[in-house]
């Protein structure tokens, strides 16, 4: 059967479903009924699948879509995976944010679990992501769910599942969850009604025990006292961030938080931003607007489930500028490895697509730099497989996500928050500004710059688009980026490493990503998103920076190297 002829069988399966309710096999018909099978085929191709972030798909009618019965199935695979996986008593974690249907998604997964013997502590209010992960370990949970579609537009949402560590399912898990929910034939084997004995309130002690242990693990405590007064503004951008992002400050000695009014109550049409996304410049703008009103250090506003943070600081010209998240994680850790005693004792961690910034930042304190494929379950599983042999310090992505101490297991913008806040006050201690900070950095460790290109190919005839550009890509490698032969390739599908003739193999798990490495130390790095219909293509290039005058000349040499190389990457 093509595309259009399975879609059909498909949908037709869940119309005759007793289970489905009327509104949404009305919805249904209207797809079978539209002369353009499109909206059909993108509704019904194919299961949704775990990537990189979970589940996560448009709210709506169909298999390939998040509603009430893709998670009742997703949640009933889990628990037939927990169930075989523990003995004994099983208990889960439940948050969500302020999507819509968010809510309502959490207490079907909520009913489905109880209604197979799990007992659930479902939070009563959105929370972020974060604490999600924090709760499975401090609960003493098997497994955790938030739902969620992180920064994607309002039309999506998600299901991020969670094991008993606190971190997202790595492989074995993942795919056995997979076949698990593969394995449920109909929705009349999804246990929909619910146990509620089985279900009680997260305690707020879980919150009381997050805030404690942000608070141990800040150095210079003693420098915000100090400098308690200094002006920062926060955006939770109608998110989940505004539960605990302002909470955490205050509690850390903050007295000076300008929270953005207009993005203060949690809304899931996001009705003042095109997107939800911290790493646009749109989604910034009032924050912007109001740390000018206020003369603030900083500037910070989450995506809706408080995972992800955009850092906005005063640059030499009395403005403000926007951090991206290769600069934001190497002032973080810049920060950090100046303050710890040991750092030899000492690893960070970070994606493969994030700046080298941070592995010559590593090298000359003597700290170790792991590097993982991306996706921050890698780095969980990293922090779970090194646990009580070498201590963490820090972890970060080149999509605005950071972790600070080891008892989150996942990225956390609510102690990133608190962390950026704290380096302002540093900063201000020392008579400088976080831009100056930026600008010393690049000038002992050199000037690295990235850039990202994304190119959205969206739905069935987009996901064959984004195969079809990597299988390209694989077949014919460019030689050469502007001059600069390439010298490297590294296949992460294949597992291997070609260089001058050698091969190699790469020790990471398969994945389908391909980076090019030029003599030059230029590195671009090609991957078809988890999260999203697009295929990335990130570009790092580097020189040195003899002093801050020399900055603005540099980054512009830097930033026309980028463009020329995104134009080869998309045109060919």
């Amino acid at each position: 059967m093509n595309l259009l002829e399975t879609s059909r069988h498909k949908a037709q399966q869940w119309l005759n479903s007793p289970t489905i309710d009327e509104d949404s096999k009305k919805e249904i018909k209207k797809l079978l009924d539209a002369e353009d099978g499109t909206e059909l085929i993108n509704a019904f191709y194919h299961d949704l699948e775990f990537g990189t972030g979970g589940l996560r798909g448009l709210m709506g009618a169909g298999s390939n879509c998040l509603n009430r019965y893709t998670v009742g199935i997703a949640t009933q695979g889990l628990a037939n995976y927990l169930k075989k996986s523990f003995s004994g008593e099983i208990k889960v974690a439940i948050a969500y944010d302020s999507r819509n249907n968010s809510s309502s998604f959490a207490s079907t997964a909520a009913h489905v679990f109880s209604a197979n013997g799990i007992a659930v502590h479902l939070f009563s209010e959105l929370r972020p992501t974060p604490m999600l992960s924090f709760a499975i370990r401090e609960l003493g949970c098997q497994s955790g769910v938030v739902i969620t579609a992180s920064h994607n537009p309002k039309e999506y949402n998600g299901y991020k599942a969670y094991w008993n560590d606190g971190a997202q399912l790595v492989p074995p898990h993942d795919k056995n969850v997979i076949k698990e929910i593969k394995a449920i034939k109909s929705f009349e084997e999804v246990k929909f009604a619910p146990n509620a004995s089985l279900i009680k309130a997260v305690s707020p002690d879980a919150e009381e025990s997050y805030y404690r242990r942000v608070i141990d693990i800040l150095p210079n405590k003693d420098i915000i006292l100090k400098e308690s007064n200094i002006p920062i503004v926060y955006s939770s951008l109608h998110g989940s961030g505004i539960a605990m992002v302002p909470e955490c400050l205050k509690r850390l000695g903050f007295t000076n938080i300008t929270v953005v009014e207009e993005q203060r109550i949690p809304d899931g049409n996001f009705p003042t931003v095109k997107s939800p996304n911290p790493e646009e410049h749109s989604a910034m703008e009032k924050a912007m607007q109001w740390a000018t009103k206020v003369n603030a250090d900083c500037l910070m506003a989450t995506d809706p489930d408080a995972d992800r943070v955009g850092i906005g600081i005063k640059d030499d010209k009395g403005g403000y500028f926007l951090l991206n998240g290769n600069q934001a994680f190497s002032l973080l850790m810049y920060f950090l490895m100046r303050h710890d005693k040991n750092p030899s004792e000492a690893y960070i961690a970070k994606t493969i697509v994030t700046t080298e910034l941070l592995d010559a930042m590593a090298k000359q304190h003597q700290v170790e730099c792991v590097n993982v494929l991306t996706g921050f379950k890698y780095i969980a599983e990293l922090l779970r497989e090194r646990e009580g042999k070498k201590r963490f310090m820090a972890a970060g992505e080149e999509s605005y996500g950071y972790l600070t101490g080891d008892f989150v297991r996942d990225k956390d913008a609510v102690s990133a928050c608190a962390f950026f806040a704290a380096m302002a006050a540093a900063a201000r201690h020392e008579g400088k500004t976080l831009f100056q900070w930026l600008l010393h950095i690049y000038c002992t460790y050199g000037f690295y710059k990235e850039g990202l290109v994304n190119v959205v190919k969206k739905g069935a005839e987009g996901q064959l688009q984004i195969k079809e550009i990597m299988q390209n890509f694989r077949k014919n490698p460019p030689a050469a980026f502007c001059g600069e032969r390439v010298a490297r390739i590294l296949d992460y599908q294949s597992s291997e490493e070609k260089s001058n003739g050698t091969i190699t193999k790469l020790n990471f798990p398969t994945s389908d990503v391909l980076q090019f490495y030029t003599e030059k130390g230029t590195k671009i790095s090609v991957r078809p998103s988890g999260t999203e219909p697009k295929i990335k293509f990130y570009i790092a290039v580097h020189a040195p920076l003899t002093s801050p005058a020399e900055y603005e000349k540099v980054s512009l040499e830097l930033e026309n190297k980028i463009e020329a190389i995104g134009k080869i990457m998309v045109n060919g």
